[in-house]
């Protein structure tokens, strides 16, 4: 693994479009103007969700999935 990438708040501010292109492909920078600085990391990947009902058909419930118990509907007062 690569060692974090260290540059200066004048190369930052010069080459800021190249870290953070550099940024996208998985590399760090680090800036260090005052403790603790600045890291500059890439954003983990986004989760794309599908629409709604996209599982549809590759999901069955069985017939009786939410049937109680006799004893448990007791318990529960569903009588």
């Amino acid at each position: 693994m690569e060692a974090t990438r260290q540059c200066n708040v004048h190369e930052a501010k010069t080459h800021l479009t190249r870290i953070l292109e550099q940024a996208v492909t998985g590399e760090e920078a680090l800036i260090p103007k005052a403790e603790p600085g600045a890291k500059i990391v890439p954003l983990p990947p986004s989760v794309k969700r599908a629409g709604r009902g996209s599982l549809q058909g590759q999901i069955h419930i069985k017939d009786g999935f939410d049937d109680l118990p006799d004893d448990m509907t007791d318990v529960f007062g569903a009588r």
